[in-house]
């Protein structure tokens, strides 16, 4: 048949074989993909474990019988009858540069696969493993389009490899980002850093949200309100960054604000504003110490010293601040094991300052606002009950009363 052929053109009989090794290349591709892949999906799907489906989702088992036209390629080019010798080791080198490439991708793919096994554990959240799973791909890329080239070149790997001593500054300059993320991911891993879950804020890239994914070269940040922001992973070592992982974790969360008090309605408080004050739960029992406190240092003065200029009398915004630190130790959402202060700051030309600084005993975002909503809506409509008013700059109708 192939001296037919022959006689007919000297071409024919090598385009046969190749068609006919064509053909039973796809033939076999076929049935591996039709049998082969359909049955590993199946048992898959039924199977209980993860890695087999993890496996399957990043395509691993289908990359690696990919290898197999190829390898009847590779294998069947040399029975091919009056093919020349070149054009046959061009298809060997071919065939064998994409199986090298269906490797590097099954490698790939499985590492890949690993990751997603390992995501799903719980200790990925405090120990991510993406960055240093793309830092392996990278290598492995790297080794394998040598591979891939000094195949389909038919040339030894190490020749290609020594080329790279005079590319070195080239590399460096090439893979500088990716060299520093390396450096980031293994500093952020090992220092417990940033984890995926951690709600962190960076000003200078607009970052103020929960991390959704580490990986080596890129931190995403989810913002409040749905954003994403993508940052550098080397910049979270290079620049600040605040990250409220400690505040989710102690669940609680603080209230640190100030009340502006209008500094002219400073005063001392009469006898029967005490006496009403005596009325108060929160304010009884501290009354009564000062009361006796500023009794005891007012009876040790002297005749020529007993004025009112030399006595110790109880203030108006001194009750308050009282008022509060009570209010604020009664208060059932407010978390006792904490810092709790009401505290005074300089004045200044806004008035006086009465910080609260105290931490909500819940760290929902939501309930956290509500509680410090209510702690300030009391307190400032019950400041006039103590004779203070709120500082507040004129606006335009205060200017209109004036005419």
């Amino acid at each position: 048949m192939f001296e037919q052929l022959a006689s007919i053109h000297p071409l024919l009989p090598p385009g046969a074989g190749l068609l006919a090794l064509l053909i039973g290349a796809i033939i076999v591709d076929l049935i591996v993909k039709r049998l082969l892949l359909t049955a590993i999906h199946a048992f898959a799907k039924l199977s209980r474990s993860t890695w087999d489906d993890a496996l399957v989702a990043h395509n691993v088992v289908g990359r690696l019988v990919q290898v197999l036209p190829a390898l009847i390629v590779f294998v069947g080019v040399p029975f091919v009858s009056g093919l020349p010798e070149s054009v046959a080791q061009l298809l060997r080198n071919i065939a064998m540069g994409y199986m090298m490439l269906m490797l590097t991708l099954s490698l790939t793919g499985a590492l890949s696969s690993a990751n997603t096994i390992y995501s799903a554990s719980p200790v990925a959240k405090d120990r991510p493993l993406k960055g240093f799973v793309q830092l392996m791909q990278i290598i492995i890329w790297i080794f394998g389009g040598v591979m891939i080239v000094s195949a389909v070149l038919d040339r030894s790997p190490l020749l290609l490899l020594s080329g790279f001593g005079a590319m070195t500054a080239i590399l460096l300059l090439v893979f500088k980002d990716t060299i520093l993320s390396l450096v980031a991911s293994v500093q952020l891993t090992a220092q417990d850093m940033v984890r995926v879950g951690d709600w962190i804020e960076m000003p200078q890239f607009g970052a103020d949200g929960d991390v959704v994914d580490v990986q080596l070269h890129t931190v995403k940040v989810q913002n409040f309100d749905k954003t994403i922001t993508t940052i550098p992973t080397h910049r979270l070592i290079t620049d600040s960054f605040k990250n409220w992982r400690g505040m989710s974790q102690s669940g609680a969360r603080r209230i640190k604000r100030s009340i502006f008090v209008d500094v002219s309605s400073i005063r001392f408080q009469t006898q029967d504003e005490v006496s009403h004050f005596k009325h108060s739960i929160l304010l009884k029992a501290y009354l009564e110490g000062k009361e006796q406190e500023l009794a005891d240092y007012n009876t040790g003065l002297s005749t020529e010293l007993d004025s009112d200029v030399n006595k110790r009398r109880l203030s108006n915004v001194g009750t308050f601040r009282a008022y509060a630190f009570h209010y604020l130790k009664n208060h059932p959402k407010i978390d006792k094991r904490n810092t709790l202060i009401v505290r005074q700051l300089g004045s200044g030309p806004e008035g006086l300052p009465l910080e609260i600084y105290c931490f909500t005993n819940t760290t929902v975002w939501s309930v956290y606002e509500d509680i410090q909503s209510d702690v300030f809506d009391h307190l400032m409509t019950i400041m006039p009950e103590f004779g203070l008013r709120l500082y507040q700059k004129p606006a335009g109708s205060d200017l209109a009363n004036l005419q």
